[in-house]
């Protein structure tokens, strides 16, 4: 028995440049390195040599009158792995691509039918390519160490010389999908993957595996729920009966409540480039702000983190926000305030200081990264009393 001998130079090539775009596409470093595990279940295919089946039998002086396939079965794969940043990760896991068959009948009158199982380990490097916020695009290009265990058996005139011949042996592995992120911990995958195996007969070929899978990152984040206004509903006054006018009472004075305090801090003073730990530069620009904020009242206090154009809107918004978290984290620390009367939020570059025509350019090259400085902020907002 053979399994299909498809030009792997050209199926597994054009699958493997694909991987290798992915790779060459966004270059940003972000803070989403990490573990995760998961699994995917699907179909898998392989496509029998029926005409090879034939031609043995026939130098065995035996015509094939009639032969069946059974080239469909179910596969699946469990995975771990280790994402580097939101482009690059290595992936090893088990995989079990089902069993494939075939029986053929004979003359002079006899029966041959033969097994494969295909089972394995397999170690990937993963690109990912986000296109919008949920969704991503998966290219994988990586080796396959297959077990491939055959069985055959023959009746009447067919004579089987060696009934369960294996082999294990290392290959290719290719393939891609589309990826869904339902959280920042849990997504959803759809991937198409080529497995180049040998069997136990001294034959090449290819089995594919369709699959639908979930995977679950370690330690990944919750959204920071948002803070919702609460807007009161109208009230009707209902006419009141007359009463003796009394005369006017003096006017009070109303004193003004004190204007908010806000302070606008240059990302690239709290942060590296493209990061959102806080430097020790930026903990003692923030730790100036406490000083002043002393024996205050707070009733809020905004913290609006804001990028640069440079990147994706996705990218960005996750930066902005996490910076915004990492000042408000500083501040509970420094300052005693309690977490509910800190709001955060993160507004990519939509708020840019620079004006249209200011920056030229989009590449991001040191001279866009210099002139793009003032977009790059972290702006505290204080509402309160001393």
């Amino acid at each position: 028995m053979k399994l299909a001998r498809t030009k792997l130079a050209s199926a597994s090539g054009k699958l493997s440049l694909i991987a290798l775009a992915i790779l060459a596409g966004p270059f940003a470093l972000a803070d989403d390195s990490g573990w995760y595990a998961g699994a995917n279940v699907g179909r898998s295919s392989a496509t029998i040599d029926d005409a090879r089946i034939t031609s043995g039998l026939l130098g065995s002086g035996l015509t094939t009158t009639a032969i069946t396939d059974d080239n469909r079965s179910n596969g699946y794969k469990i995975f771990g792995g280790y994402q580097f940043n939101q482009n690059f990760a290595v992936e090893g896991g088990y995989f079990d691509l089902g069993n494939f068959g075939f029986n053929a009948t004979t003359v002079p009158a006899g029966t041959l039918s033969g097994n494969i199982k295909l089972k394995g380990l397999n170690l990937d490097l993963v690109g990912a390519l986000p296109i919008s916020e949920k969704f991503s695009v998966l290219g994988r290009i990586g080796v396959n160490y297959a077990d491939a265990t055959d069985s055959f058996a023959g009746t009447g005139a067919v004579n089987v010389l060696n009934p369960n011949p294996s082999k294990r042996d290392t290959n290719l592995k290719v393939g891609v999908g589309l990826q869904y992120a339902f959280t920042d911990a849990l997504a959803m995958r759809a991937e198409i993957e080529r497995y180049r195996i040998n069997d136990a007969v001294g034959n090449k070929g290819d089995i594919d595996l369709v699959s639908l899978g979930l995977i679950y990152r370690f330690g990944a984040k919750t959204p920071t729920p948002v803070p919702v206004a609460y807007v009161a509903p109208p009230v009707v006054a209902q006419a009141a009966p007359p009463v003796e006018v009394a005369p006017p009472a003096p006017v009070p004075v109303v004193v003004p409540p004190p204007a908010p305090k806000k302070v606008s801090f240059s990302a690239d003073s709290l942060f590296d480039f493209d990061k959102a730990s806080l430097k020790p530069g930026g903990q003692q620009d923030l730790d100036k702000l406490a000083a002043e904020l002393k024996n205050t009242q707070f009733d809020v206090v905004y913290v609006t983190g804001h990028t640069d154009r440079i990147g994706s809107h996705a990218y960005n918004q996750k930066l902005s926000e996490r910076r915004a978290q990492a000042v408000k984290g500083y501040l509970m620390t420094s300052t005693g305030i309690a977490g509910d009367k800190i709001l955060t939020k993160g507004v990519d570059g939509a708020e840019p200081v620079t004006k249209p025509g200011d920056c030229k350019g989009t590449k991001a090259t040191k001279a866009l990264i210099a002139c793009l400085q003032p977009d790059r902020r972290v702006e505290v907002e204080v509402v309160g009393t001393r």
